[in-house]
């Protein structure tokens, strides 16, 4: 899964511990994310799409496998 959480906060000038804390979740956590190595929970998803001011489909992008066929 690709993520353009990263893209979305630097259009903000938002750091990744701004973003943590707002979320309440580590900087790590962040940092997963923008690397597409956590799968945040439908919960998270909806916090990041409600800080961004978007819908959580603009965030993510399911590639391969991770599609329903």
């Amino acid at each position: 899964m690709k993520t353009l959480i990263r893209e979305k906060r630097m259009d903000r000038n938002m750091t990744q511990e701004e973003l943590s804390q707002a979320l309440k979740v580590s900087r790590q956590t962040i940092i997963s994310l923008e690397k597409g190595k956590y799968k945040p929970s439908l919960v998270l998803a909806h916090k990041l799409a409600q800080i961004f001011k978007c819908q959580i489909e603009e965030l993510f992008i399911f590639e391969g496998d991770e599609n329903v066929q």
